[in-house]
């Protein structure tokens, strides 16, 4: 027995908004159809063929895979859309992005020197391009998966009992694999925070080289002696990069005891002003040299320091050529270098006896001993 419509007066006198009225006969066939958008196929078609399947089948195969199909060409397209954004934001990041560590100059030779730098390039597409993949693979996960449950939720798939299962899933899941989860969140981390990028020269703890490929789970390096290192992001604690915005070369220049330290520090920054001129090398430094003066002092020298601010992994080839030219200069201005120093103790009261005072030092090695021959014992 079918219960009893509400009368129309009732409704409106209530307030309530009445959309449309239909018969008995069109209730009982097109059933609870009626209360959503895609039940109004049901009573049109019943209205003008008069056939009761015919109507019960325009709602089950007609409208709703009609809306199957605007759902995931509307999904489509939102992706699309998206994913063109996301390109264009890479694409224009990696050609003109800003430098995390800005560098200012008198002259403006740092900024110069590091935007042609081939690296600085090379690291700004690569971090561009880790970010736009990870932006464009949640954004199809999203938008895939929102759209896939509203076509379930449209042919009357009960959706709360596969959502409950799937968080208990993601929990045992996320236990099982909290390795792997803080390896890609820390390399989501890394890479958004530019803390290195490739062609970075890094020190990771165990391991410590260029950086040749940073990836959401893993880091690869290669050393000096040329062993490639696999990282697992996770387990990186703390990473020292020697070759971020600029480096600096530091050189502590040995002198004997007999030099003038002044005259030193006047040759070694001459030297160092002189190589900043320099048409191929000088373009690497990127301030005025710095000579900070007496370092230390050593039993057998005095340690002058110097320091020079340059370009992204330049510091080891300007401190070469640095090394050589101030031997080059020192040799000029009669600047001895040190070297080590030896007592010698000689024989002065017998055959057999050592004693007295050393009366020469030399940094000469000793004479060897005749072949056979034995050296006396000292008297007793």
């Amino acid at each position: 027995m079918q219960p009893a419509l509400p009368d129309l007066t009732d409704l409106l006198a209530a307030g309530q908004e009445v959309v449309a009225v239909y018969d008995a006969e069109t209730v009982q066939v097109c059933g609870d159809g009626l209360a959503s958008q895609v039940g109004l196929l049901c009573p049109w078609v019943l209205d003008i063929t008069g056939n009761e399947q015919l109507a019960r089948g325009a709602t089950t195969f007609v409208a709703v895979p009609f809306r199957i199909l605007l759902i995931l060409v509307f999904a489509v397209v939102l992706r699309w859309v998206l994913l063109r954004a996301i390109n264009r934001l890479v694409t224009g990041t990696s050609r003109s992005g800003p430098l995390r560590i800005p560098l200012r100059s008198r002259d403006g030779r740092a900024a110069r020197v590091l935007e042609a730098s081939p690296l600085t390039s090379e690291r700004r597409e690569q971090r561009a391009a880790t970010i736009g993949s990870v932006l464009r693979s949640l954004t199809s996960l999203v938008v895939f998966g929102v759209a896939v449950a509203m076509s379930l939720s449209e042919v009357g798939f009960d959706l709360a009992p596969v959502l409950a299962s799937a968080g208990i899933v993601g929990v045992a899941v996320g236990f099982g694999a909290q390795t792997l989860v803080r390896d890609f969140l820390s390399g989501i981390f890394m890479i958004l925070e530019d803390q290195f990028g490739v062609g970075d020269v890094i020190d990771a703890g165990e391991a410590s080289g260029v950086v040749e490929a940073v990836a959401l789970r893993t880091t690869r390096l290669r050393d000096v002696n040329g062993t490639v290192w696999h990282i697992r992001n996770g387990e990186i604690l703390r990473v020292g990069n020697q070759s971020q915005g600029w480096s600096r070369a530091l050189l502590d220049v040995n002198a004997a005891y007999s030099s003038d330290v002044e005259h030193v520090k006047t040759v070694i920054k001459r030297t160092a002003d002189e190589m900043r001129d320099d048409p191929e090398l000088g373009a690497y430094i990127l301030e005025e040299p710095e000579v900070w003066g007496l370092e230390r002092m050593e039993p057998d020298a005095m340690v002058v320091r110097l320091v020079v601010k340059t370009a992204p992994l330049k510091q080891w080839d300007v401190g070469r050529a640095l090394r050589q030219r101030i031997k080059e200069a020192f040799d000029r201005e009669g600047i001895e270098m040190p070297l080590p120093q030896r007592s010698i103790w000689v024989r002065t009261d017998g055959p057999g006896a050592f004693g007295g005072q050393p009366t020469a030092q030399s940094s000469e090695p000793r004479p060897a001993a005749p072949p056979g021959s034995v050296p006396p014992e000292p008297e007793r």
